[in-house]
């Protein structure tokens, strides 16, 4: 089966810590829910966007922050501390550069209207055509050969 390719929307803040987690890269998405990354597949490639830098943050960062590839294994739960117990997937994300948003607008099949460009991240976690998610690679300077693009 084909890698499939995602979206998935947290803070510039979030979505690097999970890139820069070591030896392994996370993700986590809907704040820490289960159900969404059962959708994810090995394989499967996922561009974080970060609408601000901060959770609940009022500047206006809108770029993608990070890529990567979702690797073997169900999602499983990791003790954040405070109570907070959120579900995660392990990713391997590739070097790249952040990149804002606003030159790939027009030129980003999922985006129908580009007056409302944001009403597709209300979402959390979308999916993608390849052509989307190669286009954004190729603005983050990405490590395509490690998203195997």
């Amino acid at each position: 089966m084909a890698p499939r390719n995602w979206i998935a929307v947290a803070s510039a803040e979030h979505a690097r810590r999970g890139r820069d987690h070591r030896p392994l890269g996370f993700m986590q998405v809907g704040h820490g829910k289960h159900a969404p990354l059962k959708r994810l597949a090995a394989g499967d490639r996922v561009a974080y966007y970060s609408p601000a830098t901060v959770f609940g943050g009022t500047d206006k960062l809108q770029s993608f922050v990070s890529i990567g590839v979702v690797q073997a294994g169900e999602p499983y739960e990791f003790d954040m501390g405070q109570g907070f117990v959120p579900w995660r997937r392990d990713v391997a994300y590739a070097a790249a550069h952040e990149a804002p948003i606003a030159p790939l607008i027009e030129r980003l099949a999922f985006i129908e209207k580009p007056q409302q460009w944001g009403y597709k991240f209300r979402f959390g976690l979308f999916d993608v055509t390849d052509a989307d998610i190669a286009l954004i690679a190729r603005t983050m300077q990405a490590d395509l050969k490690a998203l195997a693009l």
